[in-house]
């Protein structure tokens, strides 16, 4: 290879370069217009987040059990009556959680998840019992 053609070839390699590093700076330009937008969508969420906490805790709606309150509160019904099998709505009526049905078929599963860890068994369908 000679001089001319080893100029000729780092030209070459300098305008690709060249080509390359504006492609990467009209990427960056993209990425940071991007992550403006997805920070000011963010801080919008965040206040937006704030604002309905305030105003939810400020009304006099009760929050919901915590999903271990209610665990809880399911296992301590049980180990009070241990010879006595439940059906889900009678827990409910007995611990004085709401009786619709939404309520009562997430209780329905956790029932059945307990059933599945051994603390209760099923005597009957749909019934649950303590396991002794």
């Amino acid at each position: 290879m000679n001089v001319i053609e080893l100029l000729a070839n780092l030209q070459v390699q300098h305008d690709e370069t060249t080509a390359r590093s504006g492609e990467l700076r009209d990427q960056i330009e993209h990425l940071t217009a991007a992550l403006a937008e997805t920070e000011a969508r963010l801080a919008d969420l965040t206040t937006t987040q704030k604002v309905i906490a305030e105003l939810a805790s400020a009304g006099d709606e009760p929050e919901p059990p915590e999903v271990a309150t209610a665990y809880q509160a399911i296992v301590n019904a049980f180990n009070e009556h241990p010879g006595r099998a439940f059906r889900a709505r009678e827990l409910h009526e007995l611990l004085g959680m709401p009786t619709h049905e939404a309520a009562v078929n997430f209780t329905r599963s956790r029932l059945g998840r307990l059933t599945r860890q051994g603390f209760l068994t099923q005597p009957g369908r749909g019934r649950y019992q303590k396991r002794t």
